[in-house]
């Protein structure tokens, strides 16, 4: 029944062989690489609002005064991005963006550093993208009873689409794929009726709700540089998302690299052109920040109303933040397997699924994001000073790793690459400074001291790595010395099972063979002892009485006594079980065997072996 759910849920398994057939074609790929920072359109001219808008003495006019200069600087900041980025992908075509650019050029702690960052990055990806997403979901009038409820919604959503990516990267691809090319036709819509409706004095600003808006709506006041500087590293969350492509380079068709720079120039075109877009829109028709409907929600009654259009734009645009996510599980699985490739992280995440892909690394993504999501109530805002950090801590990194690979190569063009990487390295380290500063204590602690305690975890599980294999390394030549082996067999009463197991233990010829009863009192020793000689049983006995009935304790006491008695021994203990076809029976057995093999399993020198039998 198990593994009949499991292929209904996940599928058919892929051969491997099959891995060519699973790569992403620029218009699946700009969906799955790209819908993460895509989706930022939706909120991030609202996190400048919650900033500019709301600090200190400032009002909304002043506020909605200075959305399109931060919309300029922002969009600045993305080009130069971009072109480090899509040098980052022909340099280094097999992925892994900044962890293999700062591995390859800056040595190990900054290739650490730049991997505890993309992992923050991404679970923080899902945990804003959903909480945005079932914020656009409770904006729509019909949904707004389930404002109470935004932390349940979003583990639901964090669910669905953890099980679509488990089939497979491709298939998840191809759902995800329509959400948000409509959402880009829709909001496209939304920008160009709006500003022909704003500039031939068709429509009126958005109405303003007192009840909903938490600052200031008179004009004047002040807004200094700290708040201008807070309300930049709010905006600049539109930048997150951008290194998924250089991280997810093998999974495009061939030519990979040449396809996944034109997507990344694709998607760096539509972001730009689309976030400030965006902050024209409102800078215009004058939306306000609110926790109860998004300023996307506003534009959109203003300009369309409450009607079909206004609705399509909010699922839209719901499907649009929800599916965002998708680039974290597109992104992480794949990362965290070549960190696992270099020992930083266990193995196991290293190694594809039945659908070939990373999905131990999905289901990891999965539990990271939903304890962030619960954690933090499912409110963006409350997210995003801890979204920035990590993003312009890689993007630094990334930068200042190509300007060491253009110095270390001088390929043709490594003077202009070098001065474009080392111009981007100094903006997003000033971007970086900026955001630690001004949104140190709303939140931004965290990463700044989460990452290093993940490069701590990543040393110390290389450090375990390390120690086993040169704890198992052997010189040449070397060989095992001679054990002795002795096989013992657990018996509670004399049955067939155990006849079977002392007949299989004196098969496999060791040097001896026993059998050990552990009882309660002589009684119990007496009709042990009477069963053993009604059978014949050449294998000698040996009684532990157990006073206190711990069964468990006096068989691991028997072992270890055992033990010290044959020196250079291998001790085999060699349970009998009734096999059980239904798991309710299991309900009517007792567990002790089961907790017995448990402590038994690591003992050095002590081999554990099950036999099972059947009651017929």
């Amino acid at each position: 029944m198990f593994q009949v759910i499991r292929r209904l849920v996940v599928g058919r398994p892929l051969a491997s062989a099959e891995m060519d057939e699973q790569r992403l074609s620029k218009t699946i790929a700009l969906a799955v690489f790209s819908s993460d920072a895509l989706s930022s359109t939706a909120y991030a001219t609202e996190e400048i609002l919650f900033v500019t808008a709301l600090g200190g003495a400032s009002s909304l006019a002043l506020g909605l005064s200075k959305l399109v200069p931060i919309a300029i600087v922002v969009a600045a900041l993305l080009a130069i991005v971009i072109v480090s980025y899509r040098q980052v992908i022909f340099a280094y075509p097999n992925g892994g963006g900044a962890y293999v650019v700062s591995r390859e050029n800056l040595g190990e702690n900054a290739s650490l550093v730049a991997g505890a960052s993309l992992m923050v990055d991404y679970v923080l990806t899902v945990a804003v993208s959903i909480s945005a997403g079932v914020a656009a979901i409770v904006s729509i009038p019909e949904f707004a009873g389930l404002r109470n409820h935004r932390v349940e919604v979003g583990l639901a959503l964090i669910a669905l689409i953890t099980l679509l990516n488990m089939r497979g990267v491709k298939e998840a691809g191809r759902v995800f794929a329509v959400p948000t090319y409509v959402y880009m036709a829709v909001l496209g819509a939304l920008i160009a009726y709006g500003l022909a409706r704003s500039y031939f004095g068709h429509i009126a600003p958005v109405p303003y709700d007192a009840k909903l808006f938490e600052g200031a709506r008179e004009s004047g006041g002040t807004l200094g540089l700290f708040l201008l500087l807070k309300g930049f590293s709010s905006g600049a969350v539109a930048l997150t998302g951008v290194e998924a492509i250089s991280n997810g380079v093998p999974s495009f068709r061939r030519p990979e690299s040449k396809n996944a720079a034109a997507t990344l120039v694709w998607m760096g075109v539509l972001l730009g052109g689309l976030f400030f877009s965006v902050s024209v829109l409102a800078h215009r028709l004058h939306p306000y920040p609110s926790h109860n409907r998004t300023v996307i929600a506003q534009l959109g009654l203003a300009v369309f109303g409450n009607g079909p259009a206004f609705v399509i734009l909010q699922f839209a645009t719901a499907a649009i933040l929800t599916l965002a996510a998708n680039t974290a599980y597109a992104g992480f699985p794949g990362l965290s397997s070549i960190i696992a490739k270099d020992g930083y992280l266990p193995r196991q995440l290293a190694r594809r699924g039945d659908r070939l892909a990373f999905s131990n690394g999905i289901l990891m993504l999965a539990i990271a994001a939903g304890a962030l999501l619960t954690a933090f109530g499912g409110l963006t805002n409350a997210l995003i000073p801890l979204y920035a950090v990590g993003v312009f801590t890689s993007f630094t990194l990334s930068q200042s790793g190509m300007v060491r690979h253009h110095l270390r190569l001088r390929e043709p063009g490594w003077r202009r690459n070098t001065v474009l990487n080392a111009a981007g390295a100094v903006a997003t380290l000033l971007v970086l400074a900026i955001v630690a500063f001004t949104k140190f204590t709303s939140g931004a602690w965290v990463p700044i001291v989460v990452i290093p305690l993940i490069v701590v975890l990543f040393k110390a599980i290389r450090r375990h790595y390390t120690t086993v294999a040169d704890a198992l390394r052997v010189p040449i030549g070397y060989r095992a010395p001679r054990r002795r082996h002795t096989v013992v067999v657990l018996v509670r009463q004399v049955h067939a099972g155990v006849l079977e197991a002392l007949a299989y233990a004196r098969s496999i010829s060791p040097d001896a063979v026993l059998a050990v009863s552990v009882v309660a009192d002589g009684i119990d020793a007496e009709r042990i002892e009477k069963q053993w000689a009604q059978h014949v049983i050449a294998v000698p006995l040996e009684i532990v009485v157990s006073s206190t009935h711990e069964f468990t304790d006096a068989a691991l006491g028997y072992v270890e006594e055992l033990k010290r008695r044959t020196e250079n021994t291998i001790v085999t203990v060699l349970i009998p079980e009734l096999f059980l076809e239904h798991w309710w029976q299991h309900l009517l057995h007792n567990q002790t065997v089961l907790i017995l093999k448990g402590r038994l399993l690591f003992r050095k020198d002590v081999v554990v072996t099950s036999l099972p039998y059947r009651a017929d």
